[in-house]
């Protein structure tokens, strides 16, 4: 009997390899909106983060998420993301 290949992505802050499931879903929506997607089922491209803060502030000091998106991001944007970050770590 086969086993299921379990999905993973790369973390853009840490750079490490884990289950899709473990890590959330930041999306750019075809109205250049940036979002953090729980569910990994909206619409737009995704670039995968760890779920702790420090992992978003690698990849901003690496530019991470501006070379998953070919794209500058906003400060608001990632002042967003933190808020977001922060309010899901205190779950």
């Amino acid at each position: 009997m086969s086993n299921k290949k379990v999905p993973m992505r790369k973390c853009v802050g840490c750079q490490e390899m884990k289950n899709k499931k473990e890590m959330i879903r930041v999306i750019r929506t075809p109205e250049d909106e940036f979002l953090l997607d729980t569910t990994g089922k909206k619409n737009g491209r995704g670039a995968y983060l760890c779920p702790t803060e420090a992992c978003l502030s690698l990849a901003i000091k690496s530019k991470g998420l501006e070379r998953s998106f070919k794209q500058a991001i906003p400060a608001e944007v990632y002042d967003n993301l933190e808020k977001e970050m922060s309010s899901l770590e205190s779950r």
